[in-house]
């Protein structure tokens, strides 16, 4: 039994013999048929130019002759002399080239009658002859010899003429005899060629084909099928490794299945004890296992899609993870879900959690629904004490500090020196005391919906402009440039600019604050599709980076800051405010390099005039 290699080298080796076969009588042919041609130009071709030139010289001589019996001996005599040489030379070269029978008598009569002709030229060309004994001797030797050796000449001329034409028409026949075998050679070469590809077809690529198909079927799960296999080369071997292999997928198949039969049912069981509400889903949004409270409270039963729930916002959060690549989760009071559980109202958050494989890439994403109504609860009683403690200590603060006011205008009588002192620190104390107290009432009324942004179409490059020119004295006093880089051209926003002035007061007074003399602090815009987004950077001592992650939290202060750092609440309203426009804020900062913060508004000609996303 023939194996791979050798049906291979057999099918390959045939073809290669036929293209040396060929090769070989297409050289010798050629050979033949160049040695032909060369007989033709070598052996004939040259007697014919020396006849046909020595014709030509012979004709010139007797014109020569000609000059001087006309009594022009000065014209006659060096065109005789001049032709001699050139039929010397060319009966030279026919004497030597003599390949005919009967060609050498020619040439050497030739030779002999041309002596005879030289000879008799010379008594020509003699002066002391009478002219009329001369034309007497040209007309009784001289042309009787030069009609001679003209006509011996066309005689050899004409022999090799008639070699020539002969010797073409032999080269022609066998230029025929090797076409025809040539076509012989083409034609049982393509036959051999045709047999050897279908047999190497047969004994490789048919082999080779089901093999593929093969792989095809396993590639849509069929693992049932066995691949035929007749012969014992390597494709025979690799039939069964083959078998082999499909056998045993069908076995890890088996033992799989029923591994994942386990995994899901404890997967489920799982998720069955868990309170809260998870969902795992595909990519196409379908829910492969959800817990009992996913089904019950949202409709997140396994088999179905999140397109098909009544739910708002799956899709758009789930799409947010896939395309980042990280949890996406909803912020701000108004993105809670309301559903009542056993008559008791509660609150739900939405995070969205990508399952990413070894490549980095979205397998699917979990949905995860917290549940925050205590969370919601604490913050309305954190609310609520905020607001009657900010209401209750607001009058009298005010009386306060309407009393050290007029103390200080001097509106009761004069003050001492210390007097005046202790007031302005009362008073200083009072503003600050006062601030923090809006502070608290504005993040009330925003946190409980009181205070609704009134967005309009807006400029960027004016909102920008307005809301810093009170800061431009403070920049100057403390040494600090304030510069803007927002460009004229960017599309108009979606945003209520007293709202929107409040966030850039606490970004660029915290800037300031934070920046010594000879800092800089720039403020600046960009937009993308859906969006416009606004940085404010400054160089000051920067945000260590453990701190970075609170600086949003309400009444947090990053230790060691120094100076008047607030209370805590500046940030927190900045980022309520940006929520509740429907952008995001955020903070990147390298301690003793300055800090960035940056948040987004929408843009207005990507929302419809009830300003949501058209």
């Amino acid at each position: 039994m023939l194996g791979l290699r050798q049906k291979l080298s057999l099918g390959f080796g045939g073809l290669l013999l036929i293209i040396v076969i060929i090769g070989v009588q297409s050289i010798t042919q050629l050979s033949r048929l160049g040695e032909a041609i060369d007989v033709i130009l070598r052996e004939n071709y040259r007697s014919v130019i020396a006849c046909q030139a020595m014709k030509e010289s012979i004709e010139r001589i007797d014109s020569g002759v000609m000059f001087i019996l006309s009594g022009y001996p000065e014209k006659g005599i060096p065109q005789i002399d001049a032709n001699e040489r050139t039929f010397e030379q060319e009966l030279d070269a026919e004497l030597g080239n003599i390949t005919l029978p009967g060609e050498g008598e020619k040439a050497q009569r030739i030779r002999d009658l041309y002596l005879q002709y030289k000879a008799t030229i010379l008594e020509a060309r003699n002066p002391s002859i009478p002219p009329d004994v001369q034309r007497s001797a040209y007309f009784t030797k001289l042309l009787p010899l030069f009609e001679q050796i003209k006509n011996t000449a066309d005689d050899v001329m004409r022999m090799n003429q008639d070699n020539m034409v002969a010797a073409n028409a032999e080269a022609r026949q066998r230029a025929a005899s090797a076409r025809k075998r040539m076509y012989i050679l083409l034609v049982a070469g393509a036959a051999l060629a045709a047999a050897f590809t279908y047999f190497t077809g047969r004994w490789v690529l048919r082999p080779i084909t089901r093999l593929i198909q093969s792989t095809n079927e396993i590639t849509r799960g069929n693992l049932d099928l066995v691949v035929a296999s007749a012969s014992r080369d390597e494709i025979g071997q690799l039939s069964e490794s083959f078998n082999t292999m499909a056998a045993s997928l069908r076995e890890f198949r088996r033992s799989d299945r029923a591994n994942l039969a386990r995994i899901q049912r404890a997967t489920q069981q799982a998720f069955d004890s868990l309170p809260e509400a998870i969902a795992v889903v595909d990519l196409d949004g379908t829910v492969e296992v959800s817990t009992g409270a996913a089904r019950d409270l949202f409709g997140l039963r396994p088999g179905t899609t999140i397109h098909d729930t009544p739910q708002v916002g799956l899709s758009e959060t789930m799409a947010e993870a896939v395309r980042t690549g990280r949890t996406v989760e909803s912020h701000g009071n108004g993105s809670a879900v309301q559903r009542f559980v056993d008559g008791y109202e509660h609150f739900y958050r939405l995070k969205a959690a990508p399952i990413l494989d070894q490549d980095r890439q979205a397998a699917g994403v979990i949905l995860i629904l917290q549940d925050i109504t205590q969370l919601r609860q604490m913050d309305e009683i954190k609310r609520g004490v905020i607001s009657t403690v900010s209401h209750q200590l607001k009058t009298p603060l005010t009386s306060i500090r309407m009393a050290v006011y007029l103390l200080l205008d001097e509106k009761v009588g004069p003050l001492t020196a210390k007097q005046t002192e202790l007031l302005i620190a009362a008073r200083d104390d009072g503003d600050r005391l006062y601030r923090i107290l809006e502070d608290l009432m504005d993040i009330s009324r925003i946190e409980a919906g009181w205070a609704h942004p009134e967005c309009r179409e807006t400029v960027p490059f004016y909102l920008v402009v307005e809301a810093i020119e009170p800061f431009r004295a403070t920049a100057k006093d403390r040494g600090v440039a304030l510069t803007v880089d927002v460009p004229l051209d960017l599309p108009d926003v979606w945003a209520d600019p007293a709202r929107v002035e409040h966030v850039f007061a606490n970004l660029v007074s915290n800037a300031l604050r934070y920046t010594t003399a000879g800092g800089k602090v720039t403020l600046s815009a960009s937009a993308n599709d859906r969006e416009v987004l606004f940085s404010v950077a400054d160089t000051g001592k920067g945000i260590p980076k453990e701190w970075l992650p609170h600086v949003f939290e309400q009444f947090f202060r990053v230790p060691d800051q120094g100076g008047d750092s607030g209370a805590g609440l500046g940030l927190a309203i900045a980022k309520e405010i940006v929520e509740a426009h429907g952008g995001a804020i955020s903070a990147q900062s390298h301690e003793g390099q300055g800090a960035v913060f940056q948040f987004t508004l929408k843009r207005a000609d990507t929302l419809t005039k009830d300003g949501t996303t058209s």
